[in-house]
């Protein structure tokens, strides 16, 4: 499926372990609750997202030649994933560690991504006729600084439009010097406020942070706002989404099913206020589920819950 991809994810998968805890977190204890372990990382999650939508999705990444390793290309390949360019590494597999507090809300976490310095520069070279054969490339800021450059660069040699996920505080700022060079990027307040400089606390400043993103060049600049939805902005248009109502059962991987279901309708030439859409849709019923990525996500999930 390689050859055919239409989508290149370029990005961390891990080991998911998340703790939920049952009443109010109360720090410096045990906390009494419910532990689940499932595959994860951001740009793992994409993937598996846009496999589940249908949509030919090659995962660059790297795992470690361990349990943990053959767990996450097993269920990321059974979500329709090509995987067969996946490093597996004699390191061990990455990790993410979250706590839950009593309504699925992250308050904190810890991620250990060390492999991901095995997607380097060359790795990436050498898989450049995946990227020029795509309709999009998608990356997170878990890789290296480096490994960003050359994806970049590819991409934007052959004409391919780039997707960016921040991933976090700590690592949006990898992105800030290549704002230019993206077409999508999908922030949270948090990570806007890195990117843009100006201040995310509401959907009004949301908005404005968005217009400086597409004022530095990015054609799409997304921010989510939780429980607020999201704002988006591009040289033509913007607009607000609101959020969908429905009980929070796990706040893990609703950004990234909210990238998938976006560049889901992009590559399929949806109008962006309609890609937006099936982003909050993606994400809704991504917070109704235990796992990181909806096991039962599918198209017609997705149209069921869609916000007109």
């Amino acid at each position: 499926m390689g050859e055919l991809a239409r989508v290149v994810v370029i990005g961390a998968a891990s080991i998911d372990t998340k703790g939920r805890a049952r009443g109010e977190l109360i720090p410096a204890t045990s906390n009494p609750g419910q532990i689940r372990v499932s595959a994860g990382g951001v740009g793992r999650n994409i993937a598996e997202n846009l496999g589940r939508l249908g949509v030919p999705t090659l995962l660059l990444s790297a795992v470690g030649d361990d349990e943990a390793g053959r767990h996450i290309l097993e269920v990321t390949a059974a979500g329709g994933v090509d995987v067969s360019q996946v490093i597996v590494s004699h390191s061990r597999s990455a990790a993410y560690l979250a706590v839950l507090d009593e309504k699925g809300a992250m308050r904190l976490s810890i991620d250990d991504m060390a492999i991901m310095e095995e997607v380097t520069p060359r790795y990436i070279y050498d898989r450049r006729r995946f990227i020029r054969g795509a309709k999009m490339v998608v990356i997170d800021a878990n890789l290296s600084p480096a490994a960003i450059v050359s994806a970049l660069r590819l991409a934007t040699k052959a004409g391919v439009p780039v997707c960016a996920d921040p991933v976090s505080v700590a690592l949006a700022p990898r992105l800030k010097d290549h704002l230019s060079c993206l077409s999508i990027v999908t922030p949270n307040a948090q990570e806007a406020q890195v990117l843009s400089e100006t201040p995310v606390r509401d959907r009004f400043q949301a908005i404005a942070a968005a217009q400086k993103l597409v004022s530095l060049g990015v054609e799409v600049a997304i921010i989510t706002l939780a429980e607020e939805g999201l704002c988006y902005v591009t040289s033509q248009e913007m607009g607000h989404v609101p959020a969908m109502e429905c009980e929070v059962v796990d706040a893990t991987g609703a950004g990234d099913a909210l990238t998938a279901g976006v560049v889901y309708g992009l590559v399929n030439d949806f109008p962006i206020s309609e890609a937006v859409r099936l982003g909050v849709s993606a994400a809704t019923l991504t917070l109704t589920c235990v796992d990181t990525v909806c096991p039962d996500l599918s198209l017609e999930r997705l149209y069921d819950r869609l916000v007109i």
